[in-house]
């Protein structure tokens, strides 16, 4: 498309403030600000292994108890973190504009900080941390519990010299439901798994009704949400992005401001 980019906040707040339906996609950038690993790139190593080895459904069915370790380290970072002022600044915005506009945060995130700082018309694309799936009855739940259970207690530490886990299948999280009792798993989207289709079809709708779009803190890389600003840009939205460093997909947008998403969202949408 080959738009020339603009970093005029007051334009872009103009745009904001007539639009009716904002849609703001968030990806790991705005968590890494609250102390969140992306595991991405060439630091994504948990002990010796790459990550994205472990987030797959092979790898669970290999070792269930190595994979928990891995998500109850996660799920402990994560619950140690805190909303940054780009999280709350959503939000808020979200609560000063919901009554006039249809505001939707669309999150490749899985660790629960929009949530946490008040943001109410959340999508998460990939699942939630504190989120467990049965896989024999496939139910969902949401599960808080520091550990998950008594043998991830301890576990879990990104130490490279531990190999492997030791922890028995049945001392993992299994469903509590009566005649069921099957292994639980994180209720995230693995890669070789698809996004759950009730997910994606509220995402789409929300990008296929937006007038403007925010792109916060995502390196527009991972499908099928790489394509979801461009697209809204191709169809005449106005889509910003707020990153760190350009990405593949800048050439796509009207506005891009550089920079922490915790401070330069604020000084977007605190005026609106």
């Amino acid at each position: 498309m080959a738009i020339r980019q603009s970093s005029d906040t007051a334009k872009f707040r103009e745009y904001l403030n007539a639009a009716k339906e904002v849609v703001i996609l968030s990806g790991a950038g705005i968590s890494a600000e609250s102390g969140i690993p992306t595991f991405r790139g060439a630091g994504g190593f948990w002990r010796k292994y790459q990550a994205s080895s472990l987030a797959t459904p092979e790898a669970f069915h290999t070792s269930p108890s190595l994979v928990w370790e891995f998500y109850h380290y996660r799920r402990e970072v994560a619950a140690k973190a805190q909303p940054n002022a780009g999280h709350l600044a959503i939000a808020d915005y979200e609560k000063r504009n919901g009554a006039d506009k249809k505001v939707t945060v669309i999150t490749q995130n899985v660790d629960g900080l929009h949530k946490r700082a008040g943001t109410n018309n959340l999508i998460e694309l990939h699942g939630n941390l504190y989120k467990t799936r049965c896989t024999k009855c496939k139910e969902v739940l949401i599960n808080t519990d520091s550990p998950i259970c008594e043998a991830l207690a301890n576990r879990g530490a990104p130490d490279a010299n531990i190999v492997g886990s030791d922890i028995p299948i049945y001392s993992l999280p299994h469903c509590k439901k009566p005649h069921c009792g099957g292994l639980l798993r994180p209720h995230i989207v693995w890669f070789g798994e698809g996004l759950d289709s009730n997910v994606l079809e509220q995402a789409g709708n929300a990008m296929a009704g937006c007038d403007v779009c925010l792109v916060v803190g995502t390196s527009s890389v991972v499908y099928p949400a790489a394509m979801f600003a461009p697209q809204a840009a191709q169809r005449g939205a106005i889509v910003a992005e707020f990153n760190i460093e350009p990405t593949p997909a800048t050439p796509d947008f009207h506005f891009y401001f550089e920079g922490p998403c915790g401070t330069t969202l604020p000084g977007v949408l605190s005026a609106n």
